[in-house]
């Protein structure tokens, strides 16, 4: 049978894009829908959006170190509405950057909702057009859960804010949930974090620790009192930030036979191919590991393998994640208590001081570094840090650790003095 297209991606966020994008220079005929903004959830309304906001909110941290290193500065003021502009400017051009480079690249690049027919059709949802395709790549990506009681904005909502609060009620203490509180209090506004169990569940316990007590220096206040704050309490603006749920329904996939799972996930092998041999889906869709480099990777992955003549599985292995806490958080590998839970008999190799960058200003506030190796062959198999910086030295590790470094790796570096990023190679 012939086709109209060889690959149709339906979602514009990193990994749809990523994938219609390679496919095309491998000479593939693709064709793109998204019925929002280009660049997804990462660029519109997560990771950029959110980043920029740390970089703003991080200001006033700056600012009173300054003055302990005899920077003479007046009382500074903060203008949500200056900054709201700002990022949505820039967001706007990286939205339209990522619809020019599809175009660039040969893919037909359509706005608006598509949905599956079954038999290799899709049919876009506000023109009623029929596209047959070869293959057919879902990458919706997911939306935040809210809960069912009460009043609630999400992450979504506190990207576009007219102005900001006093108060705010954090629900939820996951990576959003942490974040968003530094961004808040970084902003002065007063900050409540209701934990449902621990702070980053699933981190390492020394890493959870230390942001734990980020969040207290910050003034975040932290409860598990769930019930108190069942229902919003009147006056304070209450932000769910509770998990993400994928963004698989009213799409056509009952009708073309994927499957999903009781989250609404749909599952797929090591070649992101689902029970339908010629449908794939990749990124938050799938329920593996909801990180944009992933999705990324995935849908490179799909591309190459289907028209790039390179058979690429994805293994999840070695994925550095960071939280942008202030300080920020971040790690590759197996925590303290998953390396032992597997079987690894392992030596711990940690250190915690204050960074030279805290000297003049007084700031009490220490990196934490902790290097987990395996004993019986010396391979490092997790790390993990907090403190200024963590994310880019964290990127970095992760090379080594990717290429099987071992412990005796590290110790034989020599240190780049004077940096907090030498504790790696110093640690004893």
């Amino acid at each position: 049978m012939a086709y109209d297209v060889d690959l149709f991606v339906i979602g514009g966020g990193s990994g749809g894009v990523r994938a219609a994008r390679v496919a095309a220079e491998h000479g593939a005929r693709v064709a793109i829908a998204e019925e929002d903004r280009w660049g997804g959830t990462c660029v519109v309304r997560g990771c950029v959006p959110k980043k920029l906001m740390v970089y703003a909110a991080e200001v006033a941290r700056s600012l009173d170190d300054a003055r302990g290193q005899g920077w003479a500065i007046g009382p500074a003021t903060f203008d949500w509405p200056t900054f709201l502009a700002a990022k949505d400017k820039e967001i706007a051009r990286l939205s339209d950057a990522y619809a020019g480079r599809l175009q660039k690249a040969g893919v037909r690049v359509i706005d608006g909702r598509a949905e599956l027919l079954g038999d290799h059709r899709v049919r876009h949802r506000g023109t009623g057009e029929v596209i047959t395709a070869g293959h057919i790549l879902v990458a919706t990506g997911g939306r935040p859960i809210v809960p069912t009681h009460g009043e609630w904005i999400t992450s979504d909502e506190a990207f576009r804010l007219e102005r900001l609060p006093e108060q705010v009620g954090i629900y939820g203490a996951g990576y959003i949930g942490v974040e968003f509180a530094h961004i808040f209090a970084g902003f002065g506004v007063k900050v409540t974090l209701i934990r449902r169990s621990q702070v980053l569940r699933g981190f390492d316990e020394d890493l959870r620790a230390e942001v734990e007590a980020g969040l207290v220096a910050r003034g975040v206040t932290l409860t598990a009192e769930v019930g108190a704050f069942g229902v919003p309490a009147p006056g304070v603006l209450s932000m769910a930030a509770i998990g993400r749920e994928p963004a698989t329904t009213g799409m056509g996939l009952d009708e073309a036979g994927v499957l999903r799972n009781a989250k609404g996930e749909i599952p797929v092998d090591e070649w992101s191919r689902t029970n339908v041999d010629h449908i794939y889906a990749v990124g938050d869709v799938t329920g593996r590991v909801a990180l944009t480099p992933v999705a990324i990777r995935e849908g490179h992955a799909v591309a190459d393998t289907l028209f790039g003549g390179k058979p690429t599985p994805i293994h999840h292995h070695l994925i550095p994640t960071a939280v942008f806490s202030q300080p920020a958080a971040a790690a590759v590998g197996l925590t303290e208590h998953g390396a032992r839970e597997s079987g690894h008999d392992i030596t711990v190799f940690r250190a915690k001081f204050r960074p030279m960058r805290y000297a003049l200003s007084g700031r009490d506030e220490r990196v934490m570094i902790k290097m987990i190796v395996d004993r019986t062959n010396d391979k490092v198999i997790g790390l993990h840090m907090v403190g200024p910086d963590a994310p880019e030295i964290i990127q970095t590790a992760a090379v080594a650790m990717t290429m099987g470094a071992t412990k005796a790796d590290f110790d034989r570096t020599f240190a780049l003095h004077p940096t907090t990023a030498e504790e790696l190679v110093l640690l004893k």
